[in-house]
Parts: C-alpha cells; structure tokens; sequence
C-alpha cells in the first residue's frame, strides 16, 4: 500500500508533468493526427494513376479513395466506445498497428483487391482523432487541453492539404508504390510516437459495446454514406438512391431504439438532445456540405483545360499545391484559435468562421478569372474551416462530461463525414445539370450557379450557428 505522503507525491508530480510546457503530449497528439489525415488521403490524387498503373477503370480505383473514407466513418463512434477508459492506450496502439500491416499491402506490388484491404485499414486512422482529444482532455490542465482538442480537430484540414502535393509529387517521380510507401513510413512513425508518448488513462472501463447497436450504427453510416457519395446513382438511378437513403434512415432508426433499451448505450442519446449538441452537429452536417462542395469545385475548375473557355489547365500536382495555403492558413487559424477564444465565445467564432467560408463562395463565384482568384478563395475557405474546426470541439465539450469526449467527438466526425459526402456529391450533380450533352466539361455559368446555391447553403450554417450561444438568464426584478 502506499502512504498519504507517496499519494501527495504522485498527484504532485502528476500535476506539474500536466502543466509543464515541456510535456511532450500535445506534440505527440497533433503529430499522430496530422499524420493520419496525410495518410488518410493519400489515395485522392492518385486515383488516375492507379487506375493506369494496374489496368483498371477509373470507377474501380476511385475506391481507393472512398473505401477509407468509409472506413473512417463506420469505426469511428465504435472505436470511441472500446476506447475509454483504461482501454484507451492499447485500442490506438491497436488502430495504428493495423494502419501500418495495411500499409504494407499498399506498397506491395499486389493486385486491386490488396490495395483497397490496405487502404481500409488506413482508414481507420480518421477514427483516432477523438480518442486524441479525450487523452488531451483527462491528462493536459485546461488551458493546454482546449488548445490541443482545436488543433487536433484541423489537423485534418493541414493533413489533406500537405497529402495531396505530396502523394502527386512522388507519383510522378517514382509511381504509386513510392507515394504508398511514404504513407508507411509515417504511420510507422505515428506508431512510435504513440509507443513512446500516448499515456494509459486512470478513468474507468465503460462495458463494451453492444454488438447488435455496433452493427445496426454501422450498417446505417455505410449506406448513407455509399449512396450520398454516388453522384452517377442520383443522376441516372434517382428511385434507387431515394430507396438507399430511405433504408439508411430506417437502419438509423432502429439503432436509436435498440440504444434506448440499453443501460449502457454506444452513444448518449440523451446528451444528443443538449441544445447546443444537437445545434453544433447540425452546424456541422449543413456547413461541411458548403465546405466540401466549394473545394470540389475550385479543384475541378483550376484543373479545366483553357480549351473549354476558363479554367487554367494545372496538373494534378500543380492543383494539389492549391491546398498549401488552404492548409497552412487552417492550420494557423487553428493555433490563433485558444487566443481568440479569450475574446470570444466558441459560439462566435463558430459563426464567424462560417461567414468566412460564405465570403469564399463569392470571391469564387465573382472573381476566378484570373489564377489569383481562387487562390484567394481557397485561403479564405481554408481560414473559415480552421476557425470553424477549432472552435466545434469547446461548443460541444462544455456540455459533455470528460467520459463521453471520444464518443460525442466521433458523433461530429460521423456527421461531417456525411456532410462532406454530400457536399461532393452535390457538386457533381450541379457541374452535370450544367454539361451539354456530348460535351466534355461543363459550362462556367454551372461553376457560378454550383458557388451560389453553396452559399446558401452555408447561409444556412450561419442561422443554426445562432442557436448555440448560450442563453441569457432572466432575471426577475421586484415591482
């Protein structure tokens, strides 16, 4: 047994290694995150060359690409759940050793199939982000804590940013394999970093998910997800992708009643319903359709042959390099964020960060004429997703105990998931309505109908965005 003195030491020591600015954890969290957002999206920028290098069509290598995002999403709420508590540590170290095994079949000179084993096992790495911010939360004091949730929660925004240049670059000096290979090297290196930093957690095992709620939750996002995401289902099987989506909800449905029945549910239904929860995920979901279409948009059209009257004709590489900035400049929104949030409330910066991203939709919509318009449009919409990401976390984490962190983050990610699915998916079906039959490319007024129809959308972000500041009290005055 140990005596009051030997206890009195450790909180002590426990207390200073949290407070210490030398405390390596925040570090380690951030690399791990960026690090799996890089690896995560590997496989975007490089659908066309795997499609070439092993004799596929381009439908079949897109699911490179979609195959983790899927991943990503699905395991996301029920890795949340195995995750806490005492289980925390050895589930991410579990999580990244099966991100690295499956990054070894990238790099393999194997068919297909491996391939996209590989890459959904990559994708399981989207899912370790709230478990980093709940790590963040139980072992870093407050102040350092709320910093490194905000940061973790862009880093996927830096991550795709620096993945996509960087996969092109070394596609086109040595094929995909060299660019599947440096996505080992640094999920091997997450894993070190892990091995070495990430801290066991003293909060108390929660009883392991339900099977049956894990299954119903994860059938329901993979429908969801699969038809959201099929552009070609909406534009020619219009009944079949109502029918999906109306069997995704029925699935949603009966996972919400059989987690009503439970005593210990996979996640809080009740702490769902919290104003500002239920505010911030509905925030979440409209705003990353705004988001996600806009980016699709600027990349397509910058990469738009001047053959068909606008665009700038870039290469995949050159394209990916518009990211840079999209990136950097979340990225540092994302460190202004804990300074910003001494003046302003989450709520605010929430509000304001989506007011950015509708100013990017019009710069976009007025201004692309020349390169330096959507370049100047990708900055700002970086801007607006840094502010935006940063501040999600502390809107939903001021109502929710320090046990539920992982699994109301994972819900958020599920719901921006979604919303960037759709978001993709919108973006191709407003440039289609706008193609002329036989033509190649679609017409510039469709690139001005897609940036305007985005920003109303956004502007509908912006209303529910209201809804989360806190409401006053009334004060009752004696006549």
């Amino acid at each position: 047994m140990t005596s009051p003195e030997q206890n009195a030491q450790e909180n002590a020591l426990g207390n200073a290694q949290r407070n210490s600015k030398n405390n390596p954890l925040p570090r380690a969290l951030l690399l791990i995150g960026v690090v799996m957002a890089v690896v995560g999206s590997v496989g975007g920028p490089l659908i066309t060359s795997v499609a070439t290098t092993l004799h596929v069509s381009l439908a079949a290598a897109q699911w490179t690409l979609t195959v983790s995002l899927l991943t990503g999403a699905v395991s996301t709420p029920v890795l949340g759940r195995l995750g806490s508590g005492a289980r925390r540590r050895p589930v991410v170290l579990g999580t990244l050793g099966v991100i690295v095994g499956g990054s070894v079949l990238t790099v393999l000179p194997l068919p297909l199939g491996v391939l996209l084993v590989g890459r959904a096992a990559q994708g399981c790495g989207l899912a370790l982000g709230p478990l980093m911010m709940a790590s963040a939360r139980e072992h870093l004091d407050q102040a350092r804590a709320a910093s490194t949730i905000a940061m973790i929660s862009v880093a996927s925004t830096a991550g795709v940013g620096f993945g996509y240049p960087l996969a092109g670059y070394l596609t086109d000096v040595g094929g995909i394999r060299l660019a599947y290979a440096a996505a080992l090297g640094l999920a091997a290196l997450a894993f070190l970093a892990a091995l070495r930093f990430f801290p066991a957690s003293s909060q108390p095992v929660a009883p392991a998910p339900d099977a049956a709620a894990s299954l119903l939750l994860t059938a329901s996002v993979l429908v969801l997800l699969l038809v959201l995401g099929e552009a070609s289902l909406w534009q020619h099987h219009l009944a079949l992708a109502v029918g999906g989506i109306a069997a995704g909800l029925v699935l949603l449905g009966a996972w919400a009643l059989r987690e009503r029945s439970l005593s210990t549910p996979l996640v809080d239904l009740r702490l769902l319903r919290h104003r500002a929860v239920a505010g911030a995920n509905a925030a979440m979901l409209v705003a990353g359709v705004g988001m996600y279409l806009l980016l699709s948009c600027i990349t397509r059209y910058v990469q738009t042959p001047r053959v068909a009257g606008y665009g700038f004709g870039l290469s995949t590489f050159t394209a990916g390099l518009f990211l840079v900035p999209f990136s950097v400049v979340g990225f540092v929104a994302g460190r202004l964020s804990p300074w910003l949030r001494t003046r302003l409330s989450a709520a605010t910066l929430v509000t304001a960060a989506t007011a950015v991203v509708i100013a990017a939709f019009a710069v976009f919509a007025v201004a692309r004429g020349t390169i330096a318009g959507p370049l100047v449009s990708m900055t700002l919409l970086g801007l607006g997703v840094g502010a935006f990401s940063a501040a999600m976390p502390a809107v939903i984490l001021e109502v929710t105990p320090a046990r539920e962190t992982a699994s109301a983050m994972g819900v958020n990610q599920v719901v921006r998931s979604i919303g960037f699915s759709l978001g993709s998916t919108l973006s191709a079906l407003l440039l289609a309505a706008h193609t002329s039959a036989g033509a190649v490319f679609p017409s510039d007024e469709g690139f001005t109908a897609a940036a305007w129809i985005g920003a109303a959308v956004t502007a509908l972000a912006l209303g529910v965005s209201f809804t989360l500041r806190p409401r006053r009290a009334v004060v009752a005055t004696a006549a």
